[in-house]
């Protein structure tokens, strides 16, 4: 199977600190499917390391009070480009992130205060699934993958 990966994930260096989430778990799953890395903030444009953002409603915003929102809505935009020309099934996305976060992101005020939400990538690859017969979102949850799988129905399993 072909599936996007949060390129930090992968250990590429482009969080907003410059450094990587990367997963050793992963060495299996690269393996056994292609995985294609992705960073919507750097498909946007955003450099490495850059000030910290939240989604504020619709809106993604740096600490320091910066709009981003259109380098994320041009970033996601490529993901999805992604997704569409490899054929993709399947994400591995970074838990909290403003792009990648799945049910649970930061509430904007940058005090590391979690609320129910997506990031805005995750939002529209949620949203692109329209296009295809089946998608399934793996987000990474407390240290272990989580499985979105929405093929009948949603329903969440941890697997190991």
């Amino acid at each position: 199977m072909r599936l996007l990966v949060s390129a930090c994930l992968l250990g590429v260096g482009c969080r907003y600190d410059g450094q990587s989430n990367q997963l050793p778990q992963l060495e299996q799953l690269l393996k056994q499917h292609t995985c294609i890395p992705v960073c919507a903030e750097l498909f946007g444009g955003l450099p490495t390391p850059r000030v910290p953002a939240e989604r504020q409603g619709n809106r993604v915003v740096t600490r320091d009070g910066d709009d981003v929102t259109e380098a994320f809505v041009r970033g996601t935009a490529e993901v999805l480009r992604l997704a569409d020309l490899y054929h993709c099934r399947a994400a591995l996305l970074k838990e909290r992130s403003p792009s990648c976060g799945s049910g649970q992101i930061y509430d904007g005020t940058f005090t590391k205060t979690l609320t129910l939400g997506d990031g805005l990538t995750a939002q529209m690859l949620k949203k692109h699934k329209t296009a295809r017969r089946r998608r399934t979102l793996i987000v990474r949850t407390s240290g272990k993958p989580a499985v979105f799988d929405d093929a009948d129905g949603p329903r969440w399993t941890v697997s190991e």
